[in-house]
């Protein structure tokens, strides 16, 4: 089963568990919302929305909130030394569509549980504290340090060198 939902001016064609980005929806990430907007809901027998299909709607878990690529609005005017550079950045929800819910019906899958980080602990005696490691300098300012000092040498060298 399938359906044509209208979001943020945009209309998607979804299956359950697709993951979709789609303008900033309200809801916090984990929650389960409710999109009402479907336009068509497809399967054995499809019923196209006039405009949308009555009592139909698709349940999404918002996984993310984001902010999308910079868009760049360059303007210039010729020879009149005048020109305009503006940039924003839409802000994205990222859903994943759980299910497709027909006749009124509300949302009988809820929010997947979010997987735990397994952190294996190094063997050895856990209660002895531990000393702290020392770091050592930064390579990048030996870097340029030698960088420097083989900068100095060397056109005294190229000097010497076109005196002969």
């Amino acid at each position: 089963m399938f359906a044509v939902i209208k979001t943020g001016g945009r209309q998607y064609r979804v299956v359950p568990d697709d993951v979709l980005e789609v303008g900033k929806i309200a809801g916090d990430v984990g929650t389960i919302v409710q999109l009402g907007e479907v336009l068509l809901v497809g399967g054995d027998s499809p019923v196209l929305g006039t405009p949308t299909v009555a009592g139909a709607s698709v349940a999404a878990e918002v996984l993310l909130h984001k902010r999308g690529p910079k868009v760049i609005s360059f303007k210039k005017r010729r020879r009149k030394n005048s020109k305009r550079k503006r940039g924003y950045r839409d802000e994205i929800t990222v859903l994943r569509i759980t299910e497709i819910l027909t006749n009124d019906n509300k949302p009988t899958v809820g929010p997947r549980p979010k997987r735990e980080k397994v952190v294996v602990a190094p063997e050895g005696d856990d209660d002895e504290p531990k000393a702290a490691k020392k770091k050592a300098p930064a390579k990048k300012t030996v870097a340029r340090a030698a960088a420097k000092l083989a900068a100095k040498k060397a056109p005294a060298a190229k000097g010497e060198s076109d005196k002969k």
